[in-house]
């Protein structure tokens, strides 16, 4: 193989690379989680959904969060080479809310707003 042969292949090699990674970049996983939304205001009262949205993202990886208080849901987009279903459920955990089976500490629980708790 010569010189220019070699050059071609390392760049063919590069742009291959290059695409991958802009594929899987701009195709982030999704997750849905189950949770509990005790009150009705909660993502209107301006501490529920920044709470929940601060735990979440302090995972790296976090592409966006949306939370649908009517439906209990918290849809989660997110890179899993850099983040996964199970921290993500550990983060809304700290939170104080629920996440599917796994229970949030009360502690955590207790951190909330009085009309957050479940009554």
């Amino acid at each position: 193989m010569n010189k220019k042969s070699i050059l071609i292949a390392a760049v063919m090699l590069t742009i291959n690379v290059f695409a991958f990674g802009q594929k899987n970049k701009d195709n982030p996983q999704t997750v849905t989680i189950k949770t509990n939304i005790y009150c009705s205001h909660c993502m209107q009262c301006g501490r529920c959904a920044p709470r929940i949205n601060d735990h979440i993202t302090e995972n790296s990886g976090i592409k966006k969060v949306s939370i649908d208080a009517k439906a209990n849901t918290i849809t989660v987009a997110y890179d899993a080479k850099k983040t996964s279903p199970e921290k993500i459920r550990e983060a809304i955990n700290k939170a104080g809310f629920d996440a599917d089976d796994k229970k949030a500490t009360a502690e955590a629980v207790n951190n909330l707003d009085g009309c957050c708790r479940k009554q």
